[in-house]
């Protein structure tokens, strides 16, 4: 987005809006959508992402903080390029990658509430692509403070959990992802979100392993470290979609 575009007409950085993609990432989807539209007008362009390796480095140690629902996996260290090969389902109005025995999610909820990934980089991409589908699902929507790691930040998300947004009219679905950083401890994903209006949007999304899952990174605002960015295309993004 050029310098010239006033400060409080950017809801990229409005600390309401990023709020409310971190608690209802329903509200972000909506947002997202008319700022692309109306504001930035194909002037944003995606940033190249880093250069790794397509190969999983798997470590040899054992896992000190294995995963909560007993899923096997641990990588201390690993560059992920190749997109997994996934099963799909739909969650709210967004497909899920979906994967019960290896990345997950291991525990699904009579309501369809989805947790506990693998200790690896591919468990941290899952946990982020489930995270924004369960925001699109009214059912499973207050549960989402549960997903981020523990702190004033998730105890800032529950205060909020309850309020509720409309989103008709508008659809997005995982288009593509980077894993921008991953040591076993914290993850960076990268998703490409793909609208029904043909925009696409960059979500980066920080996790860290705590309490044997993957749990989202907030401020103690609970906000998003980072904001959302529109992108041009997929380009720097590993392809990875179920719909």
């Amino acid at each position: 987005m050029s310098d010239n575009q006033p400060n409080d007409a950017n809801p990229f950085t409005s600390r309401r809006f990023i709020l409310a993609a971190v608690i209802v990432a329903v509200v972000l989807l909506c947002a997202v959508v008319l700022v692309v539209s109306s504001v930035l007008g194909g002037q944003a362009k995606p940033t190249a992402g880093p250069t790794s390796s397509s190969t999983p480095t798997h470590s040899a140690a054992a896992d000190a903080d294995p995963s909560v629902c007993g899923l096997k996996g641990f990588e201390a260290k690993s560059s992920l390029d190749d997109a997994p090969k996934s099963n799909w389902e739909l969650v709210g109005t967004i497909a899920a990658p979906t994967d019960p025995k290896g990345a997950g999610p291991g525990k699904i909820e009579s309501d369809g509430f989805r947790s506990c990934y693998a200790h690896t980089a591919t468990g941290a991409l899952y946990s982020a692509a489930n995270f924004i589908a369960l925001g699109s699902d009214a059912t499973t929507r207050t549960k989402l403070p549960s997903l981020i790691a523990p702190g004033p930040g998730r105890e800032a998300a529950k205060a909020q959990s309850t309020q509720s947004s409309d989103s008709a009219g508008y659809r997005a679905q995982v288009a593509g992802f980077k894993v921008d950083s991953y040591d076993g401890k914290n993850a960076t994903v990268d998703l490409a979100l793909n609208y029904s209006t043909g925009q696409m949007v960059s979500l980066v999304l920080k996790l860290t392993w705590v309490e044997g899952d993957w749990k989202l990174v907030t401020d103690n605002s609970g906000n998003l470290p980072i904001p959302p960015a529109a992108l041009q295309s997929l380009g720097g993004y590993t392809p990875w979609s179920g719909a």
